[in-house]
């Protein structure tokens, strides 16, 4: 259901409820690329049936989906098409097309090769948890969480939105993980991490598949890199990848999330998939939180959040580079 969340506090001003933000997002809907048209972008049903609603609502839980479709133009068939009319404008008239021309002739060109190119159609999902005044975007990247962070405010009257900063910064607490071997409780540190150095070469290393409880990447630690992206388990029913930054990816259940749970299909199993996936991350996020200081709330100190303290053999420059945020 979900694979990266980036998660979002939603600010008090809004009131909306799943009726009226159907409503409002109708006003957008997805149109798919008219024959010129580069890209398309608007609000789609979530369970991908033409016709359903716009915010699908599942155990307090509401589902909305932002649908792009992009019409793929290769600058350099595009290039090829300006120099074949570049090239029959000189001959037909024995000038070659100035600075102004190339960039009317790119337009001509674009305007002819639209039509023909193919389309690449792309889905972002937003989970939005009303209750715990929550908004997560299932993006792998933040631009792409912007474009539609940007699209769902001007779409919803009153919503404001601010990331969610933890008290403690994520590299800190990780290195911390990672030098005594002790998380916060119910979570498990598994076998992937990439560590970053802060000097002018920023060094990386990365470990895939492998024990991450040994003397070498303590020394990493110790010499000043710091953690990006760590891959934890929780509870043993779901593993990710948390990041510096506090983003959640590569998620995936696990074993244990799906006992006891009937068999179901078509819509009963979209149903299923959702509160599985809204019941088991609405647990983690508070937790993972809760184990990196909790929130930080920046109204009442009007300050950012200070680095976790770490033990005594992680240098002080490591903590030196800005905050991910």
């Amino acid at each position: 259901m979900f694979k990266n969340l980036i998660t979002y506090r939603i600010g008090e001003g809004w009131q909306t409820d799943a009726a009226q933000l159907a409503e409002q997002l109708a006003k957008e809907p997805f149109l798919a690329c008219a024959p010129t048209q580069p890209l398309a972008v608007g609000w789609a049903p979530p369970r991908g049936i033409e016709h359903a609603p716009l915010v699908e609502v599942v155990d307090g839980h509401w589902l909305i989906k932002l649908k792009r479709e992009q019409r793929l133009l290769p600058s350099s068939v595009v290039q090829e098409r300006i120099e074949e009319l570049a090239e029959h404008i000189e001959t037909t008239t024995g000038r070659k097309p100035g600075k102004k021309a190339k960039k009317d002739l790119k337009e001509q060109a674009t305007h002819e090769l639209l039509p023909r190119a193919f389309t690449k159609t792309s889905a972002t999902q937003v989970w939005i948890a009303p209750e715990q005044r929550l908004l997560f975007v299932d993006a792998g990247s933040s631009s792409r969480a912007d474009e539609v962070i940007t699209l769902l405010i001007q779409a919803s009257a009153g919503l404001s939105l601010q990331l969610v900063q933890t008290a403690e910064s994520p590299a800190a607490c990780m290195a911390a993980w990672l030098l005594d071997g002790v998380t916060p409780e119910g979570f498990n540190i598994e076998r992937e991490c990439e560590l970053k150095g802060s000097d002018e070469q920023k060094p990386v290393v990365r470990y895939a598949r492998h024990p991450l409880d040994i003397d070498e990447v303590r020394a990493h630690l110790t010499s000043g890199k710091m953690p990006t992206r760590l891959a934890l388990s929780w509870n043993e029913r779901v593993a990710f990848t948390l990041t510096e930054g506090f983003a959640i990816k590569k998620i995936s259940f696990l074993d244990l999330a799906f006992e006891g749970r009937p068999e179901a299909s078509g819509d009963e199993a979209f149903d299923a998939d959702l509160a599985l996936a809204t019941g088991e991350l609405g647990r983690l996020i508070p937790a993972l939180i809760a184990g990196l200081g909790g929130e930080h709330d920046f109204a009442a100190t009007g300050a950012a959040p200070a680095p976790a303290a770490l033990p005594a053999n992680v240098p002080e420059e490591a903590l030196s580079e800005s905050p991910p945020w």
